[in-house]
């Protein structure tokens, strides 16, 4: 197996989550600076995991027909016009429209997945995975800090920096695409019919013996880790007392916890236990991680806090890169990239249904949606152990 594409796919994903991190941490103040109502701040945070639902299975399938390199390249070029819009943004209805381009253009993670499944034997897949899992955790951590500075050095009531430098990243991205990768998919599929109906390919993948599990494995996690994302921020900032700076540095912590459990680990893991062992440690582990979570406080924040987010991005590192390796196997060969779009539109739902409970659940108790959340992923018990006896 040749390193070097590997190499630059990992410099795409970071540079291309570095953009998404620039603009994450600003989104929800901007909007309100343009005049946004609070529905309104929800209407154009959900336009981007929507236009993902959409447009996962369509980057998917179109990088089985006509390889990854091209629509790798087509898919970061829309996203630099999306930053380039929200730089421009001065009015909701433009940065509305930049949230969704940018949507579409970063729906794409499915078809850097197909890449590595394309050049790397099923042995080092997990692994393989597990470095592009750094790249977002590394992401993660660099982009929220720049983006605010970026933000601060704008002209009043802009953005225009932060839009300018995500963009600026988005053509460095392309360029090194277009120059170092190169395409890896043999055998295209340019005379085989497909359809985009994410709904109908969703329910048929979901009938699927193996890939049905997994699916639902991956909808429940994120669901659950969705409501913890979402109720954290608040019960930090309301039930801690934790100012702006200090969650930041939680953040970062999350991210640098996720960088080192998938970039470091997750090969060790898997060779050691193998993918089923993976998911059902993953389980137990998010379900212990969302247990400890709700025991706060200022006082015992460290021990509390801190270990629960360790674990939980423990069990990211056994059950993202698991349920991906293993999707990747059981698809038709020409069928992977379809199969793993189909898998992050169906994330994209659970996205969206994590952020809609977490509010509500929220409201009712802080602890509620951690609770939620524990009886979502001992529900997973259920499918892990079919997948066991299908397998």
């Amino acid at each position: 197996m040749r390193k070097s594409p590997l190499v630059v796919l990992f410099m795409t994903i970071l540079i291309d989550m570095l953009g998404f991190g620039l603009v994450i941490p600003i989104l929800p103040i901007f909007s309100k600076e343009l005049g946004a109502q609070d529905f309104q701040v929800g209407l154009i945070a959900m336009i981007y995991p929507i236009m993902n639902f959409l447009f996962a299975p369509l980057w998917g399938t179109l990088s089985d027909r006509y390889g990854r390199r091209p629509i790798m390249l087509v898919s970061i070029l829309i996203t630099a016009v999306a930053y380039f819009v929200f730089s421009q943004s001065t009015v909701l209805w433009i940065l509305f429209i930049s949230r969704m381009l940018s949507g579409i253009g970063s729906a794409n993670i499915s078809v850097a997945q197909a890449y590595i499944s394309d050049v790397t034997s099923p042995e080092e897949r997990t692994k393989s995975l597990g470095f592009l899992g750094a790249a977002f955790g590394i992401g993660f951590i660099m982009g929220p800090p720049l983006g605010g500075w970026l933000k601060s050095i704008s002209a009043a009531g802009t953005v225009a920096w932060v839009g300018y430098v995500a963009c600026a990243m988005c053509m460095l991205n392309a360029a090194m695409a277009y120059f170092l990768l190169p395409e890896s998919l043999k055998h295209k599929r340019k005379n085989q019919a497909f359809n985009f109906r994410v709904v109908t390919g969703i329910a048929a993948e979901l009938k699927k013996p193996m890939v049905g599990q997994l699916l639902w494995i991956n909808f429940i996690f994120i669901a659950a880790f969705m409501l913890m994302q979402i109720s954290c921020s608040l019960m930090w900032k309301e039930i801690t007392m934790l100012n702006e700076k200090e969650i930041g540095y939680v953040f970062a912590y999350i991210g640098v916890t996720t960088a080192i459990v998938q970039g470091l680990l997750v090969g060790k893991m898997v060779r050691a236990s193998g993918e089923i062992k993976m998911l059902s440690y993953g389980v137990v582990l998010m379900a212990l991680g969302l247990a400890i979570l709700p025991l706060t406080g200022r006082v015992f924040f460290f021990p509390f806090q801190y270990v629960g987010l360790a674990l939980i991005a423990l069990a990211n590192g056994c059950l993202t890169p698991s349920i991906t390796s293993m999707l990747s196997k059981f698809a038709k060969p020409n069928e992977v990239g379809q199969v793993l779009g189909v898998n992050q539109s169906f994330g994209s739902v659970a996205r969206a249904v994590g952020m809609g409970l977490s509010g509500v659940l929220y409201s009712l108790q802080f602890a509620v949606p951690f609770v939620a959340g524990v009886m979502l992923m001992l529900g997973c018990f259920w499918f892990v152990n079919k997948l066991k006896g299908e397998g």
